[in-house]
């Protein structure tokens, strides 16, 4: 059916929309994230004495790459999905097996995406470095809003379409 095959295609775009917005926030607002990422790596916020203080990296030159780094992947989400939502945009009507051959692009997207913002922050910034633990740079509810989001899109992205209408 068109109208499941449109959906896909809107879900897709939306989550590039979300993507590119917040790489060029970071990239226009560079400093007041760039705080964020430092503080996280810092640790300067989590609980005082833990044990968990030898991980914390004070150079500023690997925040600087780890900020970077995170922007990169935002925009290649965000180019991702883009590219997914044209590919399934232009296959709208074709055959069933067309059409579920273009959902790579949007899967790879959604994957960069779901890597990003559940691995990177809720794994190694929410674990790694105890991001849980601070109640100014905490990050973490809004990766998990991000991340099932995300992951939901893809599920459906995902089932197969048929020809049948």
């Amino acid at each position: 059916m068109v109208l499941i095959r449109l959906t896909k295609v809107m879900l897709t775009a939306a989550l590039a929309a979300y993507a590119l917005i917040v790489t060029y926030d970071n990239i226009v607002d560079y400093d007041s994230n760039y705080a964020f990422v430092k503080h996280v790596l810092n640790m300067d916020t989590t609980f005082p004495h833990n044990a968990l203080m030898a991980r914390a990296i004070t150079n500023q030159s690997a925040q600087t790459a780890v900020y970077g780094l995170i922007i990169a992947v935002e925009g290649l989400t965000g180019l991702l999905l883009t590219t997914g939502a044209l590919v399934l945009l232009i296959r709208l009507t074709a055959p069933a097996v067309i059409f579920n051959s273009a959902k790579v692009w949007a899967v790879v997207g959604m994957t960069a995406g779901f890597g990003l913002w559940f691995f990177g922050f809720l794994v190694v910034a929410g674990e790694y470095f105890a991001m849980w633990q601070s109640t100014v740079w905490n990050g973490q509810q809004a990766a998990f809003r991000i991340t099932v989001v995300i992951l939901g899109v893809l599920v459906f992205v995902s089932l197969p379409d048929s020809d049948r209408a």
